[in-house]
């Protein structure tokens, strides 16, 4: 039997969703092995291939892992495959060149299993692929054609350790035929088109509690994630992969703590500049059009209209300071990362719940000097203090593992809490932010603690 993804078509005033539906691989109970040991020869050809991939932290979308689809399941009886009997080659761009496997292991489903010992009997072969390969990637400026890229070749005989075939090496090898994107793959894919005429794209996670039960009276916080500027495109895509701004809120565990809906529209080719400060958020046509698109899904869903939340990075983070401004009464909460913005306009924000984050070393928009002559994030939310909203302040590596990065962060929430300040703001010290101190948000959407205080907040 197989499973349909959970993707339906949503109708709004307005705007038309239009979503198609996907089928995935077979479920783990239809592949979950049969009552009895099978013969261990006996996982029979090859069925399907199908690449995994990942939007990470810091190295935006990448593929890895392959999942091979059996037969019959496939039971090593104790017995681990070493990474050498598989060779995997990707044909990306005109250039073939080898991926690194790092483990291969049976599983029940086409999925990556996290445990040292992964893996169960079952019908998939995983391999696991290193992310950090150059080939890796799985987009340049718009996604990559990946179907059929990838060819995996088995070059030695898979055995149990009493020496029984299990999967026999030959010539011949596999290409993938399917690609699957955790999390991304449950944001349905529509479009809002606003009483001017303008459209935006946009890409939208349900929560499970409406999926299962749409007519009850639960209303549920909906985060509107504002993408960067290199996310501008007509593919409705990178602003999921690019960066984690919107997948980190639709991930189960998440969910699980905090269900709700997610949106993450994206601006259309050709970039529209007609912004005061030539940014893309900031422009009249697309502004108009996200104010009405959130508008009409508050209307359209249950939506709690006293928790909505702004998350934005980069020129998102300058259509967060744009916007407040313009809406000072719609909002519950923002979260703004490597922003600029003008700080005149501050004084009529303080009333908002704001946790801020920059890099000191920022190049691509400067921690002080901001971008296309309006000031950034230091600058903003000095104008913020001024305008009567005490900022708490703190300032630590990018670059600290989660738990300890975590610690700094819920130690400046809790000295917010005793002064009763509801502005924060993270400075990270130079050198301290890898790939590029403009990548500041790595560990901002990962970060429990501000997460946890963002939906703790009410209009």
């Amino acid at each position: 039997m197989k499973r349909i993804t959970r993707r339906t078509a949503l109708t709004m005033a307005g705007g038309t969703v239009t979503a198609s539906m996907v089928i995935n691989a077979a479920t783990a109970a239809a592949d979950a092995p049969a009552p009895g040991r099978p013969k261990a020869s006996g996982a029979g050809p090859a069925l399907r291939t199908t690449l995994i991939t990942r939007v990470t932290p810091r190295n935006n979308w990448r593929v890895t892992a392959v999942a091979i689809r059996y037969a019959n399941p496939i039971d090593l009886r104790g017995g681990v495959i070493p990474p050498s009997a598989f060779q995997v080659t990707a044909d990306l761009g005109g250039q073939r060149a080898a991926r690194t496997v790092s483990r291969v292991y049976p599983n029940t489903v086409a999925g990556t299993d996290d445990l040292p010992h992964a893996g169960r009997p079952g019908r998939y072969l995983i391999i696991e692929l290193d992310p950090d390969d150059a080939n890796a990637q799985a987009a340049g400026t718009d996604p990559l054609p990946l179907h059929r890229a990838y060819a995996v070749r088995q070059v030695a005989d898979v055995k149990t350790p009493g020496g029984d075939l299990v999967l026999a090496a030959g010539p011949l090898a596999i290409r993938n035929d399917d690609v699957i994107t955790p999390v991304v793959d449950d944001l349905t894919a529509g479009s809002f088109t606003d009483s001017t005429g303008f459209e935006l794209a946009f890409r939208l996670y349900q929560p499970e509690g409406f999926v299962r039960s749409p007519g009850a009276a639960t209303r549920y916080p909906l985060v509107v994630t504002l993408h960067g500027g290199g996310e501008v495109a007509d593919n409705n895509m990178t602003q999921l992969t690019a960066n984690r701004v919107a997948v980190t809120f639709a991930k189960p565990e998440r969910q699980r703590r905090h269900p709700a809906f997610v949106l993450a529209p994206q601006i259309p080719l050709p970039r529209p500049m007609d912004g005061p400060d030539g940014t893309d958020w900031t422009d009249p046509r697309v502004r108009t059009a996200l104010v009405e698109l959130i508008d009409t899904f508050t209307t359209q869903r249950p939506v709690d209209a006293d928790r909505r939340y702004l998350v934005g990075l980069s020129s998102g983070a300058r259509g967060i300071f744009n916007l407040l401004p313009r809406h000072p009464h719609t909002f519950a909460a923002a979260l703004a990362t490597a922003g600029w913005g003008d700080p005149s306009t501050m004084d009529r924000i303080t009333h908002i719940p704001i946790w801020a984050d920059h890099s000191i070393d920022d190049p691509v928009v400067p921690y002080r000097e901001g971008r296309f002559g309006k000031p950034g994030t230091w600058t903003l939310m000095n104008a913020l203090e001024s305008a009567g909203a005490p900022i708490t302040r703190g300032e630590w590596a990018n670059d600290l593992p989660k738990a300890e990065f975590e610690a700094r962060s819920r130690a400046l929430l809790n000295r917010a809490r005793r002064t009763g300040s509801h502005a924060l703001f993270t400075s990270y010290t130079p050198g301290t932010t890898p790939v590029s101190p403009h990548f500041a948000w790595a560990q901002t959407y990962e970060n429990d603690v501000v997460i946890d205080w963002l939906f703790d907040q009410s209009r």
